[in-house]
């Protein structure tokens, strides 16, 4: 683990733009600092699209720093212009008050809120009560009209068909005031977001250098894509949610399994807290080998959004589905998945058979019939000859393959009649004999 969070998170594949590349390592790294992002309410869920800024909080956590999260029940009222090409969807209070609560259900699965260690706090608090000659004389006057047009997302707006509604273009007012505010009242003194709120980020620090002369700083995060060129969360079926009523532990599950082989080492590095040095041991593993290690990456994303138990029930069910596949013990060691599978290992049948007979070679068939996966010899036969029988989760083509030492991995082989039935050999060495 780094020593910096900056340098985890850079390497990680966090960081597209900072406001200052030299003085926000060293700060990190010397000071605790209180850090924000801003959340839009206008959903009662998160989805897997938030998710990057959700794991950057966690990492400052994770290194001592305070996260705040920002729910915009005010500028919910308004609407971002941020990346879209027409006007947001207007929201009733209730309905934002609502998707609040629901929000930080879900944060709090990421981000520890006991003890003052990280804070949630709702900009309708302080925006709803501004006057509105004030906030024009004291902050509208530190804005210039000119410089706000040249904003990428003020830009879009003006060139698509609907334009840029006058309540939309206070919007940067609003969120530079955020920033204004927190660092008044909460010491903040970063502000971290995806890479279309740059221009509202900027805005943010111009207010507080003008009205106080202090420097705060600002970061941005990568638009995560797939390989496939999609934008991170949306599927076929819709968007992957953080909420489990909305999108199951299963299917969420199902979502980080199906990962494109391209994607899994990336993903690994910015869904997942597993070590760094464990990562980049595997990410020259391509093909087949990455299967175990897709496993991986759902259940370690499961955990973290629902927790143990959710996970160990979606990894069971899967298993149940599709097989239970080998994952060595060496593949990501930190994983809690491994324990989860030694429980499930253990429930299995066992036989010993004696090393020398294994020496000798043992014939793939006795095996399935002596085990009882099988009823008999010619069963087993029958079943290789329909393509149902597995050694170590690989298909076995001919029953008449002899088995020896050379086919056990740690001294233990797994048989798998279908999708469901199991047996472990272990191997019986000459000294255990009584």
């Amino acid at each position: 683990m780094n020593n910096n969070v900056y340098e985890e998170l850079k390497q990680r594949g966090f960081i597209e733009q900072v406001t200052n590349d030299q003085e926000i390592p060293k700060l990190l790294s010397k000071n605790k600092i209180s850090c924000y992002i801003g959340f839009d309410p206008t959903a009662d869920s998160l989805h897997v699209g938030s998710l990057v800024p959700i794991m950057a909080l966690a990492h400052m956590q994770r290194f001592g720093h305070r996260p705040i999260v920002l729910v915009g029940g005010g500028t919910a009222l308004i609407g971002d212009p941020s990346g879209k090409t027409e006007m947001r969807k207007m929201l009733i209070e209730s309905d934002i008050e609502k998707n609040v609560q629901s929000i930080q259900r879900q944060l709090s699965r990421f981000i520890s809120f006991d003890e003052d260690k990280a804070l949630l706090v709702n900009n309708a608090e302080w925006l709803k009560s501004l006057q509105y000659i004030f906030f024009l004389r004291d902050i509208g006057r530190c804005f210039s009209v000119n410089r706000m047009l040249k904003a990428e997302s003020y830009r879009m707006r003006l060139e698509s068909d609907e334009g840029l509604n006058f309540i939309e273009f206070n919007y940067m007012l609003l969120q530079a005031y955020d920033f204004y505010h927190l660092y008044n009242h909460q010491k903040c003194i970063l502000q971290m977001g995806g890479s279309d709120q740059w221009g509202n980020i900027v805005a943010g620090i111009e207010l507080v250098r003008r009205k106080k002369n202090k420097p705060v700083y600002g970061m941005t995060f990568p638009l995560i894509t797939t390989s496939s060129g999609s934008k991170m969360g949306k599927t076929a079926k819709g968007a992957i949610w953080l909420d489990g009523s909305k999108t199951s532990p299963y299917d969420y599950f199902q979502f980080w399994i199906n990962t494109d082989d391209n994607d899994v080492i990336r993903f690994l590095l910015l869904f997942t807290f597993l070590p760094l040095e464990e990562i980049k041991k595997i990410q020259h593993v391509e093909n087949e080998a990455l299967n175990p290690i897709k496993i991986i990456l759902a259940y370690e994303a499961t955990r973290i959004a629902h927790g143990k138990i959710a996970a160990n029930k979606a990894l069971a069910a899967t298993q149940a589905m599709f097989g239970q596949r080998q994952i060595g013990k060496d593949i990501l060691p930190s994983s809690l998945i491994h324990k989860q599978s030694q429980e499930a290992s253990n429930n299995i049948p066992r036989t010993e058979i004696d090393e020398e007979r294994i020496v000798k070679g043992v014939m793939i068939y006795d095996l399935f019939a002596e085990t009882g996966l099988c009823a008999s010899k010619g069963a087993a036969k029958r079943l290789v000859k329909q393509g149902g029988a597995y050694i170590n989760d690989e298909r076995v083509f001919s029953a008449h393959v002899s088995l020896d030492m050379n086919s056990f991995k740690n001294e233990e082989l797994t048989l798998r009649a279908g999708k469901k039935k199991y047996h472990i050999i272990n191997i019986k060495k000459k000294n255990e004999k009584k």
